[in-house]
């Protein structure tokens, strides 16, 4: 089973979130991706994060009750990989045959992944030449624990499903939030419940992949802590009034601006890591995505922090839907990001 590749023609994409499940078919032509049918089910983060057979089991049948919901026409399936479960890398190697590199690749795995080879999937793909030896090429390199993969895979075909790919969330969403063959680095920061993804991506491929373990949960207990609140009311309040400086006389930016400080110094180690190795490449625009994006005012604090033109991550920007759908797809999009980019996958 390849992490990076798979090859069918029809199939959807899947993604087993932390808070939910969601799926994404299309119909693609001529480059063109047409929105078929999408579900969404939210289940507890309890479920989703165990490891447990029977969780896993009832995990798989809810995914078979969102795939007839949803009225998916295909078996086959794109499933994503969360950051947390794989590692992603980009290595520089000599300049060589596609069957030499393979085998390069395969003999200096071991210690260019964080698990033994034996127990690991790999995959890999050449992405240019690298920017600071001429005399090689840079690879993207992925690995993912051989338990991991078949366990998805076992419980999955369990329900009836093929998987034809595992794929990365760092890559499916890369694919979806940024506009094809844009030249330049854009960077993407996607906050989810647990945990916040960076990627930065040189003409749409991540060079840099990073998984940091504070998300939109930790603002939440911020504003709870610091303004002795509930849960109910931390949430309200902070997609209410945001990090506003005017509004509740800036209480709520008050009580969340060390967790958003937390954020934005992992933000600022990528960006220079990131400048240690492409010294030339100036990142052209920041992408923000996952539940702190609709933070009023959250957007504009990154764009003054970093002085980078910010935007907001459509997950359908890529794809073609009736305009009738707008809001209601527009209102989902913070999280569709990973899942619209495995259902626009290009079949290898």
């Amino acid at each position: 089973m390849n992490i990076i590749s798979g090859g069918q023609s029809d199939f959807f994409g899947l993604d087993i979130g932390t808070t939910g499940i969601r799926v994404v078919e299309l119909k693609s032509s001529g480059g063109v991706h047409t929105l078929l049918r999408y579900g969404y089910a939210p289940v507890e983060a309890k479920l989703l994060n165990s490891d447990a057979q029977p969780d896993q089991q009832k995990v798989a049948q809810l995914v078979k009750e969102l795939v007839m919901q949803a009225k998916i026409t295909t078996k086959n399936v794109a499933v994503g990989i969360p950051s947390q479960k794989v590692f992603t890398t980009v290595v520089d190697i000599e300049r060589l045959t596609q069957d030499e590199l393979a085998k390069t690749l395969r003999f200096q795995a071991d210690s260019l992944i964080p698990t033994p080879l034996a127990e690991s999937k790999i995959d890999w793909s050449m992405i240019g030449d690298s920017p600071v030896d001429k005399t090689k090429v840079e690879v993207l390199l992925s690995s993912v624990p051989n338990s991991y993969v078949e366990n998805k895979l076992d419980l999955l075909e369990s329900v009836g499903l093929n998987v034809i790919a595992f794929e990365p969330d760092s890559l499916a969403l890369t694919r979806a939030v940024l506009q094809p063959d844009l030249p330049g680095a854009r960077m993407i920061v996607d906050i989810g419940n647990n945990a916040t993804d960076i990627v930065i991506s040189i003409n749409g491929v991540p060079r840099l992949t990073r998984s940091i373990p504070t998300g939109t949960d930790a603002i939440m207990k911020s504003a709870m802590q610091n303004l002795n609140i509930d849960a109910a009311q931390a949430q309200q309040f902070v997609q209410k009034f945001g990090m506003s400086k005017e509004k509740l006389e800036g209480q709520i930016l008050g009580a969340i601006i060390g967790t958003i400080e937390i954020l934005t110094s992992e933000i600022e180690k990528s960006i220079k890591f990131f400048s240690t190795r492409y010294n030339d490449m100036k990142i052209e625009q920041l992408v923000v995505t996952g539940g702190a994006s609709v933070i009023p005012e959250f957007p504009l604090y990154l764009a003054n922090k970093f002085g980078l033109s910010v935007e907001i991550g459509n997950a359908w920007r890529n794809i073609s839907y009736p305009k009738d759908r707008q809001n209601e797809l527009m209102t989902l999009s913070n999280k569709f990001g990973v899942v619209a980019g495995l259902a626009e996958r290009t079949p290898t």
